[in-house]
Order: C-alpha cells, then sequence, then structure tokens
C-alpha cells in the first residue's frame, strides 16, 4: 500500500507529523519497531525521568521542608516499588491518549523495523519475522536515541538531573565532570548558586576529573580518575551523550550520511534531509533534543512537505532542566551578551523575596 506519509518512529516528532499530516487529509503511516508506542519520550526518555522526579519530591516531602526542616518526610522508607507503582500509571496513561489522538485522526500504526528500499519505497520487518514493503511519498525519520556507550565503559544535563533526584531521596551521590564546569549554555550567576545548593546537601561534585577506566566489582563499582584518585560506589550511573537509531535504516540506500554519532543534517528551516522528499526531526538530529522543540520540529516537516507555508519559526527557544531544583532559560546568558559587545543591565529578583516564596517556604532560588 502507498502513503502519504510514512512516519518512522513514535515519539513527540513522528506523533506531531503524523496527525498534523492527517489533518491535511493525507494518509499516514506511523512505524514503531517499540512494543508500544510513543517512543524513546514516553518509555524511556521523558516522561519517565519526569515522573520519577515528581514522586521522589512528592514521597519525600522536598517541597515542604522549608516550613518543617530538613528532617521532614511524607514517607519514611521510599521504595523501588513506590516509584514503579506510578511510573507505570504515567505510562499506560500517555499510551492511551497517543493510540486516541492516531485512531480519531485516522492515522495507521505498525509495529516494525523499517528500511529505505528506494526514495519512495520501504520494507516493514515485524520481530516475528513478517515482511512487507510500502510505498510512500515522503517520509519522516523520528527513530530518536540510545544511550552512548563507550566500548570502555561495562555497562550532561540528564547527568545532573538523575544526580539530583537521588540526591533528594537522601542517597550519597558523587557527579563527576571532566570538564570544569557543568551546563555551559546556562548564565554562570544561575549554575554557580545551583552548584552551591547541591553541595549544600551533601552531594559530592568533581568538576576537572576525566574518567580513565570503570571497573565493575562483585559488591561494587570503581571509578578511576585520570589523576589516580578513585571512588567506589554501589552503582554507577553513566551519562555522557546519546547515538541516533539510524543503523537499521538503510540510509546510503537514499543519500542519506549520520554523523558519528547517529545524527542526521537537515535544513534549519524546513528539517528536510539530503533526500528531498525525507525529513528527520527530533533527537535524532540533535540539539536541543527537547520533546517541546521535537513536537513542533516534526509539524513543520510535515507543513513543508505538503507545501502548507508557516510563519518564521523563534529566534529562541526555552530550555528546561528538570532538577532539583530546576532550571529554566531563553535566549542568551549574561556571558554570551558580554561576548557580543552590546550595552546590557542585569536584574535578579530572588523567591525569598516574594510573598509566594514566603507561602511555599521556600528561600532559594532567582529570576
Amino acid at each position: 500500500m502507498d502513503y502519504d506519509m510514512l512516519v518512522i518512529g513514535s515519539g513527540p516528532s513522528g506523533r506531531r507529523a503524523a496527525v498534523q499530516s492527517a489533518k491535511l487529509g493525507k494518509s499516514v503511516l506511523v512505524a514503531d519497531r517499540g512494543r508500544r508506542l510513543g517512543g524513546v519520550s514516553v518509555h524511556t526518555g521523558t516522561i519517565p525521568s519526569k515522573t520519577l522526579r515528581e514522586t521522589v519530591l512528592n514521597l519525600s516531602g522536598w517541597r515542604e521542608r522549608g516550613f518543617y526542616g530538613r528532617g521532614y518526610r511524607v514517607k519514611q522508607d521510599i521504595s523501588v516499588g513506590d516509584l514503579i507503582e506510578r511510573l507505570h500509571k504515567t505510562l499506560d496513561h500517555e499510551v492511551e491518549v497517543l493510540q486516541h489522538q492516531f485512531m480519531r485522526n485516522t492515522v495507521k500504526s505498525a509495529r516494525a523495523t523499517v528500511k529505505f528500499l528506494g526514495p519512495n519505497r520501504a520494507s516493514l520487518t515485524t520481530d516475528t519475522g513478517d515482511y512487507s514493503e510500502v510505498g510512500f511519498a515522503h517520509a519522516l525519520i523520528a527513530v530518536g536515541t540510545r544511550p552512548h556507550r563507550p566500548r570502555d565503559v561495562p555497562f550532561d544535563v540528564i547527568g545532573v538531573e538523575y544526580a539530583t533526584i537521588f540526591s533528594a531521596l537522601d542517597v550519597p551521590v558523587t557527579l563527576v565532570e571532566p570538564r570544569d564546569s557543568i551546563l555551559d549554555f546556562v548564565d554562570r550567576e544561575i549554575v554557580d548558586d545551583f552548584i552551591h545548593q547541591m553541595r549544600d546537601r551533601g552531594m559530592t561534585i568533581r568538576l576537572g576529573s576525566a574518567i580513565k577506566e570503570i571497573a565493575s566489582k562483585p559488591d561494587y563499582a570503581e571509578v578511576t580518575l585520570a589523576d589516580g584518585r578513585s571512588i567506589r560506589s554501589e552503582m554507577v550511573l553513566y551519562a555522557a551523550g546519546r547515538t541516533g537509531n539510524v543503523g537499521a535504516l538503510g540510509l546510503d540506500v537514499v543519500g542519506i550520511e549520520a554523523d558519528s554519532r547517529g545524527r542526521i543534517k537537515v535544513d534549519p528551516q524546513s528539517f528536510r534531509t539530503s533526500a528531498p522528499n525525507i525529513y528527520a526531526a527530533g533527537d535524532v538530529i540533535g540539539f536541543p533534543s527537547l520533546a517541546s522543540t521535537s513536537m513542533e520540529q516534526g509539524r513543520v516537516a510535515a507543513c513543508h512537505a505538503f507545501g502548507v507555508p508557516l510563519p518564521p519559526p523563534p529566534e529562541t527557544f526555552p530550555y528546561g532542566i528538570y532538577a532539583v531544583p530546576e532550571i529554566s532559560t531563553v535566549g542568551q546568558s549574561e556571558e554570551q551578551v558580554r561576548e557580543g559587545g552590546g550595552a546590557y543591565e542585569v536584574g535578579v529578583a530572588r523567591f525569598r523575596e516574594t510573598s509566594r516564596g514566603h507561602i511555599m517556604g521556600v528561600n532559594t532560588g532567582f529570576l
């Protein structure tokens, strides 16, 4: 069967492109090799990590400690089961919403691995080996990414988020960063205050510490740093970027190349690849790798494919870091403005000086 739009992947960008194409009256097939619709965002990325964060903040009583002190807890002994229970409920709801959206907009879906056979044809192979072929006028590559796993490791922002989430559970955490600073795109004053808050609650932060080796022992993991120091821990979470899931797509058949991290280069205005009828959006094209921007990328790609005019894209996108505490930023940092040579003024509003800050018992944070 032939489709106007073949969407490979059902994450934020794929979902939005599929629904937008269907609303334009086009026939759409979404192919995803995952057990359920939703992609990395729903099952292993955005939604699970943010659900974990909210569950930890609620059960630990984190938001009320400004009133009741650091020893306050809603639940004294928080188990993995407590965290998983809410996670499963949230994921089930997300999948149901997505399935309903596809059904309401007559978007067809298939659980299969896709491989390009030509500029307008692709194969679909299921887990059981069933094989079929489909034709398409346009395609969107929205396959997402997987964790980058260097060969010398046996098993960025994401690391900071998880480090602070576990710290909120009173788990002793050591954050190791090979660079001399973290979150380079965020205003330094904000980062300095953020680091101060992390250290204030007992986190160990080692900046400028490159990792030489990670060894798995019977009862612990040992991380050896380049300066000879070592860290022993029950668990090691390695969060050093992600790699695009493009290996099985057969990109060479349609003349598309990916870089060493599996990222596809696209036109930033239309998200079209080097193949004129094939687009790519979401994490697989690299920065900023945000669910919100991925959705817009998918919509823009679908509209461009079918000749629907769009207003110019915004020059800046908001960026959210769901750490504890969270950080949001939009536009240039003070350092970037200073490098530009323009005149500027700095204004600071502290949360402790607002009525809401007093009501919530929060004495940290600022705008």
